[in-house]
């Protein structure tokens, strides 16, 4: 199946269940991969034909930023969700990282959660 990868979006959001994550924030980083047929555009080679990255980057940024999740699972089921819903794609992948997880004494480099839905 072909994809469409973003990979390493970085955004800024309000998400997590410490109360300081919620009021300060932090760093996201999202990656994403839509599966759908791209025989059309590759050759009609017409950005009409396939899905405008920027679009994507600018539907991910606004649920990071706007929204306040407690859970890296719903912060990936909303993307996965908005983007089923306005593309015409098959299937969609989600990875949604937290570089910095607030657990005492701990040494990692980052929390992440991936989902996979499909249309």
């Amino acid at each position: 199946m072909d994809n469409i990868e973003l990979k390493g979006m970085e955004f800024y959001g309000y998400h997590g269940i410490d109360p300081i994550e919620r009021k300060f924030g932090q760093k996201f980083i999202v990656d994403l991969t839509i599966y759908l047929d791209l025989s059309r555009p590759s050759k009609s080679d017409n950005i009409s034909d396939t899905i405008n990255y920027s679009k994507l980057f600018s539907e991910i940024k606004t649920i990071i930023e706007t929204g306040k999740y407690n859970l890296l699972e719903k912060l990936a089921a909303v993307i996965s969700e908005r983007i089923l819903t306005i593309y015409d794609v098959d299937s969609v992948q989600v990875s949604v990282k937290k570089p910095n997880v607030p657990i005492a004494h701990s040494l990692l480099d980052y929390a992440s959660v991936t989902i996979s839905r499909q249309s």
